[in-house]
This record gives C-alpha cells, structure tokens and sequence, in this order.
C-alpha cells in the first residue's frame, strides 16, 4: 500500500500473472479504455511480464477490478538511479541493447526538431541514428559544431526517446519517426553574443537548418533564454523575432518553436515553494505570442539512494516543479505563459540545504561525453521542453500535413490540471478569476499524448484548419472595416444527447490556434491591439438563443474595438474560463459544461476577427492579407458506454464553415 500514489499520479509497474501474449494483450486493451498511459515495451519473465503504468490511485483499484491478471504493484522511480550507477562499459552495453530494438521509419527524413543550443555530440551512439553529420551546423562555422557544454546533447536524448529510461527497459521495437537537427547559436568560451542580438542569431539558425534542408519539416526546440526577467511578458526583439519566424511573415513559411520558460533565478530562495515560484518571471523570449512556453511540474517525489537520506521531495508529486516559473505577474493584456508544463524534475531538502540535481527526481538523457558515460541525468524546464518537443514530433509524425498552429492546438487541447495543481493553487469552489489566475502559473496542465492523437468512443474531436480575411476597405470609402467571420454548424449525434438523462452533465473543449504578425516598431509593442497584426476569437450559440440572435450578437462583438460585452445572451455560465482569461495571445482554449440537452441546443460555433495593426495602419499595405487558424472542438460524457464517435463518423464530419461578412 505505500507504494500506491498518494495524490496525482505516478509511474507505478504493473507485473502480471503471466508472460503470455494474450494476457499482455487483454491488459492493454483494459488501459485504452481506460485512456491511462503506458510507456513503451514490456519485460517478460517465466510466468512473469511488467508494464509500466502512469495511474493515480483510483485508477489502480479499478485496474484491479478489471483485471484478474494483476499480480502486484511496485514502484517505477528508482529507473534513473539505476542506470547513471552502472560503470560505463555496463551503460554501453544497454545502450546496444536499446539500438538493437530500434528501427527507422524510412520517412523520418522528412521529419525533424531542430535544437537551437549549445550543439549536439551526434558521437553518441544512440544519437547517430538520427543526427546526420550534416544537419550538425553553427551560426558561426568557427565555433565548430561539437556540443562545448553538454546541455544540447542532453535535450537531444529525451527529443529522441522521450522517456529514455522506459526505452531501455523494455523489449518492444522503437521506431525513430523523425530524425534530429542541431545548430549551435551559443558560442564556446570566451565567445560572447551581445544580448540584442538574439533574435538575430535565433533567425540565422534557422535559417542554417532550412538551407541544408529546405523541403523538410521541422518543430524548433530552443531551451536558451535570458538570464534577467525584465520584460515582464512585453514584447522584446528577441521574442518578436520568433514571432515574425513563426508566422511566416517574411517568407510564408510558418513554423512551430518550443521554448522553456526559463527557471527560477533565485536559486537561494527556492524551497521557499510554491511563493518565490510565483514570483520569478518567466524569461524572455518565451512571451513570445506564436511559441508554446513549456514550464514544469513533477512527478518524482521518491527517495530511495541512501546517500539522501534524511531529504525529503520540496515539491509534491503532481505539483509545480520548484523549478518552474510563471505569468503571474504580468499585466493581463500579455499572453498566457507557460501553456503547459511537463516533467522538469524535484528538489530534494533536509530543512538545512538542498540538492537541485538529485538522481531520484531526475530525468534521463544521453551524455555529451560518451567516453565517460552513456547516460546522464536531467532536470529543470529544458527538460520538460525537450519532453515538449518530442511529443509535438509524435502529433507531426502521425499526422505530417496538419500545419503548425495545429500541433500547438492538439497539444494545449489535450492538456489537463493534475489534481494537485489544482489543489496547490485553486480554492474549494474556484471562480473564473482563480481559473485565470491558474493560467499563468502551469498554464492549461499536462498534455496528454493518446488524447491529442485519438478520440474514443465515449469522446469526440474535430479538427477544422481555414483561412479567412479578417478586414476588408469599406465601399466608396478611404476607411478599412472587420470583413469576414466563419459559422460552424457542428455535427454533433443530437439523437444521443436528447436520450441521455437530464442531470447527465458533458463537457465541450474548444481551442483556437493562430500565429499573429508582430507589429512593426517597438512603439506599438506596449498595446497589445497594435502588436499583433490580428487577433481571432471564438463563441458558441446559447442553448437559448436562435441562430439569428446569436449571429447579431457575434456581428457586435466583432465590431467591437474594445471587446467589451454586447449586452446580450451568451452561454458565459457555461465557460469555466471565460473570454476574460482566455482571450490573450494567439491561442484560447476553454472548456464549456451543461446538460446533453444544451449541449444539442447549441451546436454553432464562430470564429470571428477583432482588431490589429493590419487594419489600424493600412497604409502598410497589409489590410486585405489572409489568416490562417485551427479550430479543435471536442465532447465528451461521463459514460464510457455512450457512443458518441460512431453517429458522427457516419457523417461527413465537420463541415467547412459558412463565411459570413460582418
């Protein structure tokens, strides 16, 4: 029972009662339906076989319910331990082990992640597969290419693996479905790049990995930021830099950068958790509006190496990494940052010091120096940015010809508050203001990969990617108007949803995803209506208006400048965020609940423009440009035995939007 999580959840191995394939079968099967998280491979013993599960503790009485199979629980958190005490010849031998089970797609060619750092050493035996002599490149070709620091290489092992640990575990074949890229924009000792030259030594790695290969795709994973917090989520060069790249504005080729938010600088004050977290800044140019800002929470809160005993976990498991920082302090108009946190690892305390870098509550990577060791332990929001990383190679390898500001959309959809997040930083019966406020500290939660890939039967996601032309000139007039809107008529199986009970309560998550063109000047960046070139919002038909009144009312709030409240009926109560927190920066996702029956009522959604510096500065010849946007809609109902996807299926699904001119 110690063993079991005590709150969120927790990598927990599951040994069944037999290595037999079907029972390894029907236990899979058992976690799909249950949508809980699995790492990759199985080990088998006689009349033995382990999976490794990540379940809280009621997953784990369910499981054994469902599963006569079960032998036992045991803890899954001496891994990395495990495998940094091993001499090096030990490690290169798992190593082998692991490449021996790997097998590239033949595709992952046309797939990367860039990792803008210190270099990558593609030496490694387990990096060579997939970083090619030649996509090892430097800003400046006389730093040389070779990792001086070690930290690109450790990124580099968990953009590859993942959970680098679980790999070497299992028995299963890995398949490497993207391949690496890596451009060096830190100079080597005593080398220096003058802080307002970021954003230009960012464009020109960038730049490096598309001429070398310019028909490839590619997601940019940059874990290198500031070492101040001045900006305060205000645009700076570096991060406006990254959104001009982002969307494409000088060669319509947009792209999708990954940045850490930064880590806490205080070092001295951290286990003064979670207070000095919320106040340490996130860290430029991760305000960036078209970035995903990844922070970090943890899950490792175990302590088992002897040399550490008497310390005890700084963070909970489920909870805000100490390392992490957040938005909180910004003015509200900037973005919400992060937007969302994965593993970046704990600190360990004995009320007299701390370690930061304590093996249990570490991740695992490669090593820059293989001679030495093939391993190495990682902690902090690089790491949780190179987990970011990989998962949005995950989206992209499964689905190459979905754009960018669709992975990022399917990514942030995805996401969940583990129960501890909410129990560190909501009250009892939290508000609007608490959810907002819960956004600019750990952002919308824990992506979850299975979600963002599949919907289930119980469950339903669609995916609409358009383009419309925000503004327009006015007919016989030197003036420039808002122009077009987009209606969905969402087909949702209406039949299902009028036959469920009347208490039954379902949920409904939309998510808009764009990229802005920053505006030109840094005069504008101070108003947030001037820096972005245009801004997209979304709303969903009351369950108790009329089509008509709903379009009136979207045709108000687009033509209102100050986005301030139409003064008619919306379907706000049901919102658990609300346009107020939601509607920053260039992606809103939230989450609407209501009975099935207003769910059936209120099948149209719009996506509608509201105003920025295209249209207030038109004599910059940009005011009849097109935007492109992803739309992410889901339900889903408490009941796993309500088919909701097959009614649907039947259908032609989402249908293209009716464009409307306002």
């Amino acid at each position: 029972k110690t063993l079991i999580p005590r709150d969120g959840k927790a990598w927990c191995e599951v040994w069944l009662s037999s290595h037999k394939d079907k029972v390894i079968e029907r236990f899979d099967a058992i976690l799909a339906h249950e949508d809980i998280e699995k790492a990759r491979g199985v080990i088998k013993f006689p009349e033995r076989a382990v999976k490794l599960i990540l379940a809280d503790k009621n997953q784990l009485e369910k499981l054994m319910i469902l599963s006569d199979d079960i032998a036992e629980y045991r803890s899954a958190k001496e891994m990395v331990t495990l495998w940094l005490e091993l001499e090096n010849e030990d490690q290169v031998q798992r190593a082998k082990d692991l490449l021996k089970r790997c097998e590239v797609v033949e595709l992952n060619s046309s797939r990367a992640v860039c990792i803008l750092d210190t270099g990558v050493n593609n030496g490694h035996q387990l990096l060579s597969l997939i970083l090619k002599d030649e996509d090892c490149q430097a800003v400046d070709p006389t730093w040389g290419v070779g990792d001086h620091k070690g930290h690109g290489t450790l990124v580099a092992g968990i953009v590859t693996y993942g959970d680098l640990g679980a790999c070497l575990a299992g028995t299963e074949v890995i398949k490497l479905r993207h391949c690496l890229e890596s451009v060096k924009i830190i100079p080597p000792p005593p080398g220096e790049t003058k802080p307002e030259l970021w954003g230009y030594v960012t464009g020109q790695g960038v730049s490096r990995a598309e001429i070398q290969s310019p028909g490839r795709k590619r997601i940019l994973c940059m874990t290198v930021t500031a070492a101040d917090t001045r900006d305060r989520g205000r645009p700076s060069s570096w991060s406006g830099k990254i959104d001009q790249l982002s969307a494409g504005a000088e060669d319509d080729n947009k792209k999708l950068f990954i940045i850490c938010s930064g880590n806490i600088i205080n070092f001295q004050a951290i286990v003064q958790y979670p207070d000095e977290q919320l106040t340490d800044s996130i860290h430029d140019p991760a305000q960036a509006w078209n970035s995903i800002a990844v922070g970090a929470h943890t899950m490792l809160d175990q302590i088992k190496t002897k040399s550490y005993e008497g310390f005890s976990p700084l963070a909970p498991a489920g909870g805000l990494s100490p390392f992490s920082t957040t938005s909180l302090d910004w003015d509200n108009k900037w973005p919400i940052k992060p937007e969302i946190v994965l593993e970046g690892g704990n600190v360990i305390h004995d009320g007299q010091g701390f370690w930061d870098d304590a093996d249990d509550v570490s991740l695992l990577t490669t090593s820059h120096d293989p001679d030495v060791r093939q391993f190495c332990k990682f902690n902090m929001t690089s790491a949780a940015t190179a987990k970011a990383a990989w998962f949005a190679a995950q989206i992209q390898n499964a689905y190459p010809d979905i754009w960018p500001e669709t992975i990022r959309a399917l990514m942030i959809h995805s996401a969940e508050w583990t129960d501890t997040l909410k129990a560190q930083f909501l009250p009892s019966t939290p508000k609007k203001t608490d959810y907002a406020r819960l956004l600019r500290i750990c952002g919308y939660g824990v992506p979850n990969l299975a979600r963002a890939l599949y919907s289930g039967s119980n469950s339903l996601t669609l995916v609409a990617q358009e383009e419309l032309q925000p503004f327009g000139k006015k007919e016989n007039s030197s003036n420039y108007e808002t122009k077009e809107m987009h209606l969905y008529a969402l087909p949702w199986p209406k039949e299902v949803l009028q036959d469920l009970p009347d208490r039954t309560k379902v949920q409904m998550r939309v998510t808009l995803s764009y990229f802005i063109e920053p505006g030109p000047g840094e005069k504008g960046w101070k108003d947030r209506y001037r820096y972005a070139s245009h801004a997209l919002r979304f709303d969903v038909k009351s369950p108790i208006e009329t089509n008509e009144d709903f379009l009136k009312r979207i045709n108000v709030a687009a033509r209102d400048e100050n986005e301030e409240s139409p003064g008619t009926q919306s379907a706000s109560d049901h919102w658990m965020i609300g346009k107020n927190g939601r509607d920053k920066g260039s992606i809103h996702s939230d989450i609407w609940t209501g009975s099935a029956a207003e769910l059936a009522s209120s099948g149209v959604i719009s996506v509608y423009p509201v105003i920025g510096w295209w249209r207030e500065r038109a004599y910059l010849g940009c005011w009849d440009k097109k935007c492109r946007y992803s739309l992410i809609v889901s339900i889903v109902t408490p009941a796993e035995d309500i088919d909701i996807y097959t009614p649907v299926a039947i259908k032609v699904g989402i249908s293209t939007p009716v464009i409307i001119t306002i």
